[in-house]
This record gives C-alpha cells, sequence and structure tokens, in this order.
C-alpha cells in the first residue's frame, strides 16, 4: 500500500498570495509550495482520496493523472472538499464516504452532481479495496468533523483530520499506537487557533498515542521549511 502527501497546507496554502515573509519567501525563491491537504492511496491498483482540497487537479496531475476510485470526507470546509467538482468531465463522479453529517452538509453543495453516496458511522470499521477504515470524531468547532484510521496487514495510519486537543476519548482509542500519525499542525507552538493544534500539540499528541512516526499536515505559511516533522508535498510512505 501506497501513501501519498498530495497536499499539506492550510486553506490559504504556502507561499500566500502577496505574502512577503520567509517561508513564502524561500517557497517562491526555491518552487516549493505547500498545497490543501489531502491524501492519496493506492493498493492492488486502486486510488482512493481522503478529501478533495480545492488544489486537486494540479495534485491529480503530479501524480501521474490516477482514476480515482472512492473518495472519504473528512469534514465540510471548503478546503476539504470543493476540489470534488474537478472530477467533472474528467471521470465518472468516485463514490463518497463519510459521517452523515458530514455527507449531508457537502450534498448541499454539489446538487449539480449525481454521485454514490454511503453514509459511514463513526467508530465502525468498514473495508473498502483490502484497507479497513474507521472514522472518529474529532473537535474542530464550529462545525461537524472527523479524522480515519487505515489499517493493512498489521499497521497503522491515523489521519487527525481538522482538530484541537480536545478530541474525544473514544476517538483516542482508536488512535492509539499508529505506525503513522497524520497530525493537524497549523501553526508554530506558542500561537493557539481554538479550532486547531500547533506544532508543539502535534507533538503532544504524537507522544500521547505513542506513535511511531509522525507529520505535521494543514500547516500554515507560519510554519518553517525546516520544522522538525513537516510532511511535504509528494512524500510517499510504503506500507
Amino acid at each position: 500500500m501506497h501513501l501519498t502527501l498530495l497536499g499539506t497546507g492550510d486553506a490559504i496554502g504556502t507561499p500566500k498570495v502577496g505574502c512577503a515573509c520567509e517561508t513564502c519567501t524561500r517557497a517562491r525563491s526555491e518552487g516549493r509550495q505547500r498545497l490543501r491537504t489531502s491524501l492519496l492511496l493506492e493498493h492492488e491498483g486502486k486510488h482512493l482520496l481522503i478529501d478533495t482540497s480545492p488544489d486537486l487537479r494540479a495534485q491529480l496531475l503530479g501524480a501521474g493523472s490516477p482514476h480515482i476510485d472512492a473518495v472519504i470526507w473528512t469534514h465540510g470546509h471548503y478546503d476539504h472538499f470543493v476540489g470534488y467538482n474537478e472530477f467533472y468531465r474528467v471521470q465518472s463522479m468516485p463514490p463518497v464516504y463519510a459521517a452523515p453529517p458530514v455527507l449531508a452538509y457537502c450534498r448541499t453543495h454539489f446538487h449539480f452532481l449525481r454521485y454514490d453516496e454511503h453514509p459511514t458511522p463513526v467508530a465502525e470499521p468498514f473495508d473498502l479495496f483490502g484497507l479497513r477504515f474507521t472514522l472518529f470524531e474529532v473537535t474542530h468547532p464550529p462545525i461537524y468533523a472527523c479524522g480515519v484510521a487505515i489499517e493493512y496487514n498489521g499497521a497503522k495510519i491515523v489521519h487527525t483530520g481538522d482538530t484541537n486537543l480536545h478530541i474525544p476519548e473514544r476517538s483516542l482509542g482508536i488512535m492509539q499506537e499508529p505506525d503513522l500519525l497524520l497530525v493537524d499542525a497549523i501553526v508554530p507552538g506558542g500561537i493557539t487557533i481554538g479550532k486547531h493544534m500547533n506544532a508543539s500539540d502535534a507533538r503532544a499528541l504524537a507522544r500521547q498515542l505513542d506513535a511511531a512516526e509522525y507529520r505535521c499536515v494543514h500547516m500554515s505559511h507560519l510554519i518553517p521549511w525546516d520544522c522538525p516533522h513537516a510532511g511535504l508535498d509528494g512524500e510517499i510512505f510504503l506500507f
């Protein structure tokens, strides 16, 4: 199973338009970027996306234009689902799996599209393309949001989705002992944003969960390029 970080940025992305900070200046001079966060899973010839970012067209072109067989949405913020429209006139609309409140919200924005919805209860594992997935609730006020655990051949990947540190106990149980933790870390330690974690929070959660390895995702331009454990667009993990 291959996992690719298609994007590791926040809703704004890096470089930020019109910004002259060190991170954005370096990004422009070195050709770096953080597209909006989404993940690509490839297993036995099937391809699955976790979230469909506004950068989806560029992300899929960069990944070799794979046919996408299914999508999982974590929550209804635009930087996590609006790219789904990029499938229009490109391929058949892939089926979407998400918690019922997430599907209901996103449907109001895609009323002009026809696609198969699969309401997926949280904390109930389901199998897809030889992989096992479990959605779990996180805390991302004011909207309903989920993370997702992925299990294959004894390996476990946990993607927190967008959340602050106040993750429900049931969810923390599902998240325990991942081989790889992909964790929301929008700003450096010392800065607090109520609905997200900062880099220090991310490090603390990785320790709490006893993660073998972790990468920060959903990072803003305030996170420097040399931040420890920062994920990189295009980074690939094999399981």
